[in-house]
């Protein structure tokens, strides 16, 4: 069988000593400040409810929510059982476990509790992170992809299909890459050609929902050639965990752009 072969990258950068610079530590960092800096470009426009200053002060809040969002929603989606059996491993981060709905969840909550200090439309605020959002999903898949990890689904007979290290001797779909060009890529270019609409700016909310439908739509078809986790399988009716999770998404999407259409625009 014809297959790619795999660019098997260190996913350490370097090491001194006992601390080591990984891929995947960098995607998150690197995925931050852009973000930051995104947000700080956008809030100069209409409608100008929020300074430089307080995006700056936002930051820990993300990450904060990104960080105890991830890892609570790992434990609690994908291995309860394990982890209530020993429940200090919930916090051995080193080892791995990072969901992406457990992270939103975070970060939504993130986005509440900070608006609410600074007296500011909780959607607007929400609106910028999900313009921002794109660009760590994109990173981040793409430091999927060196680590070797969340490889796809048996392609034996497609040929850009890969041989992943610990996934047997089958070619794969590269998922990682499929989802960091939709979830990532497409979900960023889209959400950038919106925002310059001035009406749609104007309804905070409508932002939200694009990306809430866009990355439950880019994660439910991103599952179909992922690999599902060995120690989850397929689920109600052949469905992944990552697609039953994003089916809420779209839900919620559609009605943040259904409650943004209704409200009074904003202009200033």
């Amino acid at each position: 069988m014809f297959a790619i072969v795999f660019p098997a990258i260190d996913p350490v950068i370097f090491q001194i000593g006992p601390i080591a610079i990984r891929w995947y530590a960098l995607a998150y960092i690197v995925g931050l400040f852009a973000g930051i800096w995104y947000a700080r470009w956008m809030v100069k426009h209409t409608p100008r409810l929020m300074t430089a200053t307080q995006i700056d002060d936002f930051l820990l809040w993300v990450l904060g929510g990104v960080v105890l969002g991830g890892r609570l929603g790992y434990v609690l989606f994908y291995k309860p059982g394990e982890y209530l059996a020993d429940p200090a491993s919930i916090f051995k981060t080193w080892e791995g476990g990072m969901s992406f709905h457990g992270g939103l969840l975070g970060v939504t909550f993130a986005i509440i509790l900070y608006a609410r200090r600074i007296k500011v439309d909780q959607w607007y605020v929400a609106d910028l992170v999900a313009c921002a959002a794109p660009i760590g999903l994109l990173l981040g898949r793409i430091a999927n992809f060196v680590n070797g990890e969340l490889w796809g689904r048996q392609a034996p007979d497609v040929a850009w299909a890969m041989v992943f290290p610990g996934a047997g001797d089958v070619p794969r779909h590269p998922s990682q890459l499929y989802q960091a060009t939709m979830e990532g890529l497409l979900l960023l270019v889209v959400l950038h050609l919106l925002w310059r609409q001035e009406s749609v700016r104007s309804r905070p909310g409508i932002l939200t929902g694009v990306f809430w439908i866009g990355y439950g739509t880019a994660r439910i078809v991103g599952e179909l050639f992922r690999e599902p986790d060995a120690y989850l399988g397929f689920l109600i009716g052949g469905a992944t965990m990552g697609q039953l999770l994003s089916l809420p998404m779209v839900l919620f999407g559609l009605f943040s752009i259904w409650r943004a259409r209704r409200a009074t625009p904003r202009s200033a």
